[in-house]
């Protein structure tokens, strides 16, 4: 399987399709050919698509391998199984093994034939234990090896098991009758799970040895010192001079330059006195190496120039590169082929230069260092992209995410922007705009507006989707910035992979001078929004109830609403904070504990019903009972949850995995079902569109009414909880009375990120069944007693965490189960 393009390792696949990539000096599929060879397969198909041409004429025939090599092209992709049904005609008469040509192995592929033969099998799956699952599809298998389940590019969520496919199968012919000619079709995300399903032969066979999918710049660099330090079975070229010291053939090392192995030293290159080559460098054909140059980690391609005194650690070098006198690049950093690095400049870490590119003497690149340097797996987080104000989101940052988001778009398309009523919200907001409109893309600028009227208006107007700038909750320093997509949700996982690969590579669109996007501010979506709402949401009894409330907008986006909402409902309202407060963008955990008690004592002294404090964007609410007392978010869930409960009698509430058995207890006895969905506020309103689905919560002040719209809406949330509260006639002290005590504990655990599917494989494991323990995967691993007491593990998507939760019948019960669980996570 040599189709694939390799976006991920650009810009070293610019021009270079990525089978031809070399690991030590040698190709990665020659590495992967020449196992073949060791294990008998000298009969060999190449299914080529990119750069098809480059691969035919660096292999031919197979000659000088002793293979007979022959070629299946694609016109367009195919797939995984796609491809390999392109090619029957040389695979109908005897069983066969598919192997990808971009992964890097030693696996015994002779033991993996004799088990499918072993077996019976029609299909025979190599699996392998990989510390992060996450760009794989996880399989799990039966004690007889038979596969039950294929999950393909998991959520960490969903991560279970650390048993991964690595693409390499023994197959029947008679396979390939189940793919469909001339189609795009996978073989674990749309064969195998057929197959599975209907009971067919399909088997794992856990594989001894080494196996690495070379498809990123850090699995690439890991792979070159995972081949020198002996990790993996493969041919280094050259002669071992000295322990782990590989010269190639013609190459010249002067007896005074300082070579400190494992490293390689390509044909015909040369290293002057003076020069220091540390561990696990590979030098190219031809490449040359001035006097007192520096190299640690590095890998530089065929035909390079490294100065003098030029610095070099945990990068790559393309091919025909200069790095001129003195210059500096840093772990990470990939220059493509053909650049030249002049004089003392620096280049910082994880920057990528494309191609046939030259940088000024002593300028200093240091754009797209910051997420590596913090040790985010993917531009997006829990709050979409965040980060520190103007120092890890600056304008130039928003101009690149902005224009990438534009180029994932069609041209023409229309976008909403909206921002709280911070300054650097404001400022960064245009950054969004300008990127936006030279991207081709049209903008409907909401300016200062609440988080659900901007979800409000992309979903009720012809927007292709949004962009919400926003400070941090309870973090003024940081900011965030929210992408939507054409029904108001955030971005799916999907789509948000989609716009961090075009991010990553920076090849954005640029709109020509006709095409460049309009600008416009609509003038009544304030009001469209409060009139939609009012005409979705049943207020009956409002009016006649005559309740006093004490509402808190925070100073933020929430009060540009209010003040008419309020108006048409007719209530008694005290209102502080009640203006757009630039100066104070967000609050932090002090500040606003000191807002929360104030508000409610102002509830307790004018003998208000209840009280209410918004987020600064509007999303969310903090409840004050007429007492004045405060009811926490797991409180405040049970009680909005037993309002809703006694008017919707045989409906159903979307409640996250993390929240109490309790509100069983509550929709049991009105007659409601729960159905529990993962923990992410997209899969919350994706479960709130289900018919018959009335409420939905996070449990952290997140309140969804589906009646009016399926995302996260407090403003919706505060309509709704008035007329419940008007209907009912009792008070929320009341409510929170009689509903049972929780006990929920939380607990967060340090976990690296290389040992994070090792940890979630131990929990499942750590799971006794025979003693009426039951596993539910929805989101992370969420283990459930007998007696209705559980455990959820999920590990954190952007940092190096564990998170856990425990309920029990009592505080104690929950402690012991923490700290059980925790013990078995941080166990090594």
């Amino acid at each position: 399987m040599a189709g694939g393009e390799g976006t991920r390792l650009r810009p070293l696949t610019a021009n270079l399709p990525k089978p031809l990539l070399p690991v030590v000096n040698r190709p990665i599929m020659e590495h992967v050919l020449r196992l073949l060879k060791r294990h008998g397969f000298d009969e060999t198909v190449v299914t080529v698509q990119f750069l098809a041409s480059m691969i035919r004429t660096y292999f031919g025939a197979g000659d000088e391998l002793g293979m007979h090599l022959s070629y299946a092209t694609e016109t367009t992709p195919l797939g995984t199984a796609g491809s390999v049904k392109n090619a029957e005609d040389a695979l109908r008469d005897e069983a066969f093994l598919v192997i990808s040509g971009d992964a890097l192995t030693d696996i015994d592929l002779t033991e993996l034939v004799a088990y499918h033969r072993r077996v019976g099998a029609l299909v025979t799956v190599a699996l392998t234990s990989v510390p992060d699952p996450l760009e794989f599809g996880i399989v799990i298998t039966g004690e007889d090896g038979r596969i039950l389940r294929f999950l393909e590019k998991p959520t960490w969520g969903q991560v279970f098991s650390d048993t991964v496919n690595t693409g390499i199968y023994v197959m029947e012919p008679e396979v390939l009758a189940h793919v469909p000619p001339g189609e795009a079709v996978d073989w674990s995300g749309d064969v195998f799970p057929r197959l599975v399903k209907a009971g067919a032969p399909v088997y794992g066979y856990v594989a001894k040895g080494y196996w690495e999918d070379v498809g990123t710049i850090a699995s690439f660099l890991r792979a070159q010192a995972d081949v020198l330090g002996r990790k993996v079975e493969v041919d280094i070229g050259g002669f071992e001079v000295s322990p782990g010291v590989w010269i190639g053939e013609d190459a010249e090392v002067h007896p005074d330059a300082v070579l400190k192995g494992p490293l390689v030293v390509g044909d015909y290159s040369k290293v002057e006195a003076g020069a220091e080559l540390r561990e696990y460098s590979v030098l190219g054909s031809n490449v040359l190496v001035k006097s007192g140059a520096f190299l640690h980690r590095a890998i530089v391609q065929d035909n390079a120039l490294i100065g003098p005194q030029a610095n070099l650690r945990g990068c790559v070098i393309g091919r025909s590169t200069d790095v001129l006198r003195a210059a500096r690049i840093e772990e990470g950093a990939v220059i493509g082929d053909e650049c030249v690095v002049r004089e003392e400049a620096f280049v910082s870490h994880d920057v990528k230069v494309y191609p046939f590119k030259t940088i000024e003497a002593g300028a200093v690149v240091n754009t797209s260092v910051i997420w590596e340097s913090r040790g985010q797996r993917t531009l997006f987080g829990p709050r979409g992209v965040s980060g520190l104000i103007n120092a890890e989101i600056t304008p130039e940052l928003v101009v690149r995410l902005s224009a990438a988001y534009a180029t994932t778009l069609k041209k023409g398309a229309t976008v909403t922007t909206a921002r709280d009523g911070s300054r650097a919200a404001r400022a960064l907001k245009r950054a969004v705009i300008s990127a936006l409109t030279t991207g081709a893309i049209n903008i409907r600028d909401l300016e200062v507006a609440p988080m659900p009227v901007a979800r409000f208006d992309v979903r009720s107007s012809n927007a292709a989707g949004g962009i919400m700038v926003r400070t941090t909750p309870g973090d003024p320093e940081r900011i965030d910035i929210l992408f939507l997509d054409a029904e108001g949700d955030d971005l799916s996982p999907a789509a948000q992979r989609k716009l961090d690969r075009v991010f990553s590579r920076q090849e954005f669109r640029r709109a020509f001078p006709g095409e460049i996007g309009d600008l416009r501010f609509p003038a009544r979506t304030l009001d469209l929004y409060i009139q939609d709402l009012l005409d979705r949401v049943d207020t009956t009894g409002v009016t006649d109830a005559a309740l006093k409330i004490v509402v808190d907008p925070s100073g933020g986006a929430a009060s540009l609403v209010l003040p008419t909402l309020l108006g048409r409902l007719g209530v008694d309202v005290l209102t502080v904070n009640g203006r757009v407060d630039e100066t104070i963008p967000a609050y932090d955990a002090t500040d606003d504990l000191r807002a929360t008690d104030r508000l409610g004592a102002l509830v307790a002294s004018s003998g208000a019903a209840f009280g209410v404090r918004f987020d600064h964007t509007g999303e969310r609410l903090a409840i004050v009972d007429e007492r004045g007392d405060l009811i926490d978010d797991d409180r405040a869930l049970l009680v909005f949850l037993d309002l809703v409960a006694a008017e919707s009698r045989g409906a159903a509430v979307a409640l996250p995995v993390t929240t109490t058995r309790v509100a069983d207890q509550v929709t049991r006895f009105h007659g409601l079902s729960v159905r529990r969905t993962p923990t992410s506020a997209p899969a919350l309103s994706q479960v709130a569109r289900q018919d018959g689905v009335v409420f939905a919560a996070d449990g952290r002040g997140g309140f969804v009414v589906p009646e009016f719209g399926p995302a996260i809406d407090g403003l919706a949330a505060f309509v709704k909880l008035l007329a419940l509260v008007s209907r009912t006639r009792l008070t929320l002290s009341v409510i929170d009375a009689r509903i049972p005590s929780v006990a929920i504990l939380r607990r967060s655990v340090p976990t690296p990120w290389a040992v994070k599917g090792t940890v979630m494989r131990r929990v499942v494991e750590s799971v006794d069944v025979d003693a009426g323990f039951t596993l539910d995967t929805t989101d992370g691993v969420r283990v459930v007693g007998a007696d209705g007491s559980w455990i959820l593990v999920l590990p954190d998507p952007s940092e190096a965490v564990t998170h856990l939760w425990a309920e029990g019948a009592d505080l104690t019960e929950a402690h012991t189960l923490l700290r059980h669980w925790a013990d078995v996570v941080e166990s090594r």
